[in-house]
C-alpha cells in the first residue's frame, strides 16, 4: 500500500496557485500512470491503481490546507496505511523557486498543512515531496503570495518543480528507494 497525499485547496479559486504544488503534482502523476480523479473518499479526490502487485492511491484532500490531517487521518484509516506508507507532496516557501527536496521525515516548518498532518497522525516520520516556490516580495503579504498564481519566469521555474516532483514520484512509487530517489532528484 502507498498513499501518494498532495495538498493544495479546492476550487477553481486556487487552481495553479503557489499553495496547489501538491495538487499539480499529483495531476501530472495521475497522467503518468494513465489514472483519474473521480472518486471521493475520506474528504480528499482519489485515483487508485495497482502497481506490481500494490495498491497505490493518490490523493488531493478537499478540506483546504490548513486542515489536510483531517483527511490523512481518514485516508490512513480507510486504507489501513501507516505513517510508512504515505508521501506528501507540498509548496515550500524556504525553497528558492523551482527547488525540490525530498526527505524520510521531519519537522512540518512553516507549512501550516503539515503541521495539522503531523498533529493528527501524532508523526512526523513519513516520506514529503517539498516543492519550492519561494518567499514573497518584501511588498507581499505571505497569504497573498501563496494564493497568487506565478508567471514568466517564476512560471517556468515552478513548472520545471512540478516536473521533477512528478517523476520523483513516479519512480517512488516504481522502486520504494527513496535513497535512490533523493540522489537523483534532489535539487
Amino acid at each position: 500500500m502507498l498513499l501518494i497525499i498532495g495538498l493544495g485547496n479546492p476550487g477553481s479559486q486556487y487552481d495553479k496557485t503557489y499553495h496547489n504544488m501538491g495538487y499539480m503534482t499529483l495531476d501530472k502523476v495521475a497522467d503518468e500512470m494513465g489514472v483519474k480523479f473521480k472518486d471521493t473518499k475520506c474528504k480528499a479526490l482519489v485515483a487508485e491503481k495497482f502497481v506490481a502487485g500494490e495498491k497505490v492511491v493518490l490523493a488531493k484532500p478537499l478540506t483546504y490546507m490548513n486542515l489536510s490531517g483531517d483527511s490523512v487521518r481518514e485516508l490512513m484509516g480507510y486504507y489501513k496505511a501507516t505513517a510508512k506508507d504515505i508521501v506528501v507532496v507540498y509548496d515550500d516557501i524556504d525553497l528558492a523557486r523551482g527547488g525540490l527536496r525530498i526527505r524520510k521525515e521531519g519537522s512540518a516548518g512553516t507549512h501550516n498543512g503539515m503541521r495539522d498532518i503531523i498533529a493528527k497522525i501524532n508523526t512526523k516520520e513519513f516520506v514529503r515531496v517539498r516543492v519550492g516556490v519561494g518567499r514573497p516580495p518584501e511588498y507581499m503579504d505571505l497569504k497573498d503570495y501563496v494564493l497568487s498564481r506565478p508567471s514568466g519566469e517564476n512560471l517556468t521555474l515552478i513548472e520545471g518543480a512540478i516536473s521533477n516532483a512528478s517523476q520523483a514520484v513516479v519512480k517512488y512509487i516504481d522502486t520504494r528507494d527513496i535513497e535512490a530517489v533523493m540522489r537523483t532528484y534532489q535539487k
